[in-house]
């Protein structure tokens, strides 16, 4: 009898040890922790990048047209797969009444100085840039000599001609820069201003958003780099161009290298 109640009693023990062990492992008297904190981190360093053109000044940075690019995307037919092209010609200037004109030259026709950037003070930052429409380059010769320059209200190039007169060119100014509270980019307001098919040029408000790319040494070690990324969009029928091609609505993407040679 006594053995008997000896190994119920172990029986009961070893039920209650198991209870007591699985009760344990299910933490419900544990708090868990709070959720991951959904505010962005945000790095910003303390660079500034200042124009100018004398060789060999680390101080000063020089556009860097042959790695920099002005892409444009919108819809076929305004619903299908996107159309893609880009600027073969354009500048970081801000042109002048004076300087809108026809430039026998195969160089950039105007300095490329009109920037100036400080990473944690957006409020100084400021640039100014344009393109020559009818430099627009798609891959595709059928659509670049033809319907693209008529759809575009522009003319023909010119060999040896880089043509900024008001009709062929479209150009951005910052009027404010500012911070991104949701990341590490900033928010740019700037005046567009393009003739197309108007009568005369026509400036509006856009917002875009910019993208720095830090400084850094370039891998052969002997200057230095910094990119910025411009992207925004504008509204073709604003300007007079009724194709029905393209969707109304225009992306536009500015990816600017500069250095300090």
């Amino acid at each position: 009898m006594k053995t008997r109640f000896n190994k119920m009693l172990i029986a009961g023990l070893a039920l209650l040890g198991s209870y007591g062990i699985f009760s344990g492992c299910t933490h419900k008297d544990i708090i868990p922790p709070s959720s991951a904190s959904t505010t962005p981190i945000i790095h910003r360093g303390t660079h500034i990048h200042l124009a100018g053109q004398t060789a060999g000044d680390t101080t000063q940075w020089k556009f860097d047209k042959v790695h920099s690019a002005v892409n444009w995307s919108t819809p076929f037919l305004e619903v299908g797969a996107d159309l893609t092209g880009k600027f073969n010609q354009f500048g970081v200037a801000d042109l002048s009444t004076a300087q809108l004109q026809n430039y026998t030259t195969a160089a950039q026709p105007v300095p490329d100085t009109s920037f100036a950037f400080y990473e944690n003070d957006p409020a100084k930052t400021h640039f100014a840039g344009y393109v020559q429409i009818n430099q627009v380059n798609t891959g595709e010769p059928r659509r670049d000599a033809g319907c693209l320059v008529t759809t575009l209200a522009t003319t023909a190039i010119v060999n040896g001609t880089q043509n900024l007169t008001v009709q062929n060119v479209a150009r951005i100014k910052t009027t404010s820069v500012a911070f991104d509270p949701t990341g590490n980019d900033y928010i740019v307001t700037l005046d567009f201003t393009w003739q197309g098919g108007l009568a005369a040029p026509l400036t509006e408000s856009i917002t875009g958003k910019l993208t720095y790319i830090p400084e850094a040494v370039v891998p052969a070690g002997t200057y230095s780099d910094f990119g910025l990324k411009l992207e925004f969009q504008i509204n073709k029928a604003d300007f007079g161009i009724n194709s029905t091609e393209t969707a109304d609505k225009i992306d536009i993407v500015v990816s600017a290298n500069f250095n300090n040679k």
